[in-house]
């Protein structure tokens, strides 16, 4: 809705409290203050009255209702959604109030047993919406915290994110880097003029353990922050299943599905990627952890084309796990095309009494809608399948109770007759 901008840090640091409001108003139409008394965090263009002259993106805004009553605090953000909800009252935004955020997530995830793990030390420690930083992504790994701002807002307070990571002894860091340039570009955001980077310290070659496999990620050049956390949970169940099995990765980027099924026992892993780089990763990590990658082949392939050519019965354990293939609601009749063909042919195609770990990333695609694509998959297939479990993200990706939205991760495991 606001008009995109430039990137230059901003630094407040006051924090007094005070019943006039903090920033420039956002007031809503009557009736609109409703979905923030039930402390959803996010404001639609439609539901504002008026605004304060000259707002850019970015720019931090206090909401109102058409009375003046001050209901949050946020972000204003260039599209449909207008504002993004950081603190539902008056507040200041500063390196404070990003202390206190980041202190109750870490706190979190040292009850969930993720801190200080002697078996895994990388862990996502704010998860956007889910951790009351919407916009914000901050992974851990080893002692590398890795930054990815998804809003305006968020880059525009980088510098007091920093310093807010640095104050918190327990982490033990000693290099933060800025991980959000592509992020911005993929929420739509081509005009922000900002460069990943080291914001402190510099490039630690650190191996991270993950339920005691190795793997050595890279923020730098690959994926989101170098490596899919949110799949931990999943990795660990499919190794429990994996003994004396045939396992095909899927779109298996830097191989951890295929690690940790050949930690498990399986006969044998082979991965299959898009991306050159991410199959050589895929090979070092194979390395990394005693395995022979001419034994666990990975392939640089097009998916769509190499599940077509599989040999029936060829694999008794099979990974789909494929990019978003709807990341906004206008790709969703294409994505959920992609979801049922591909689900069809390793349908198709698995062993009898084959496993199969399907899974959506798209948050346009909800938890009915994607077992209804993988019923209709089951139905071209021909083929009797049980559902024995559904899988979801982990502890470290939490879900504001508040903001259904933020449930993206959606996986079924089936058993194929």
């Amino acid at each position: 809705m606001f008009a995109a901008r430039n990137f230059l840090p901003l630094h407040k640091n006051q924090n007094e409290m005070q019943t006039s409001p903090f920033y420039p108003v956002i007031r809503l139409n009557p009736g609109k203050e409703d979905a923030l008394h039930r402390f959803h965090p996010w404001v639609f263009s439609g539901a504002i009255h008026d605004a304060a002259k000259g707002l850019q993106a970015g720019d931090t805004v206090t909401v109102t209702d058409y009375d003046g009553n001050i209901l949050g605090t946020g972000f204003c953000e260039s599209d449909s959604i207008a504002v993004k909800i950081l603190s539902f009252d008056n507040r200041k935004i500063d390196e404070w109030f990003f202390l206190e955020r980041l202190k109750q997530a870490y706190e979190v995830r040292k009850t969930m047993g993720l801190t200080h793990n002697e078996h895994t030390n990388c862990f996502r420690l704010v998860h956007s919406e889910g951790d009351g930083l919407a916009g914000l992504i901050v992974d851990i790994y080893g002692h590398t915290a890795v930054v990815q701002a998804q809003t305006e807002g968020m880059a525009l307070h980088l510098k007091e994110i920093v310093r807010a990571l640095k104050l918190i002894p327990e982490l033990g860091l000693q290099a933060i880097y800025n991980k959000s340039a592509d992020a911005m570009q993929r929420m739509g955001k081509e005009d922000a003029i900002i460069e990943d980077g080291y914001l402190f310290g510099e490039r630690l070659d650190e191996v991270i353990l993950e339920n005691d496999s190795r793997f050595l990620p890279n923020w730098e050049e690959g994926q989101k922050t170098g490596f899919f956390l949110d799949q931990r949970e999943n990795r660990e169940l499919v190794r429990h299943f994996a003994q004396g099995k045939t396992v095909l990765n899927a779109f298996g980027y830097t191989g951890g599905f295929s690690v940790t099924a050949l930690k498990g026992g399986a006969r044998r892993a082979i991965t299959v990627d898009a991306s050159k780089k991410a199959i050589a990763m895929t090979e070092a990590n194979l390395e990394l952890n005693g395995y022979s990658k001419e034994e666990n082949p990975c392939y640089v392939a097009d998916m769509k084309e190499y599940i077509t050519e599989m040999r029936q019965g060829a694999f008794d354990l099979i990974i789909l796990d494929p990019p978003a293939f709807a990341k906004r609601h206008q790709d969703r009749h294409r994505g959920l095309g992609g979801y049922k063909f591909l689900n069809a042919e390793a349908i198709k195609r698995i062993a009898k009494g084959g496993l199969l770990f399907t899974f959506s990333c798209s948050q346009a695609v909800d938890k009915a809608t994607f077992q209804g694509i993988v019923t209709a998959a089951s139905i071209e297939a021909k083929r009797n399948v049980r559902i024995v479990d559904q899988l979801s993200q982990p502890a470290d990706h939490p879900i504001n109770i508040f903001h259904p939205e933020g449930a993206y991760l959606k996986g079924l495991m089936l058993v194929v007759e």
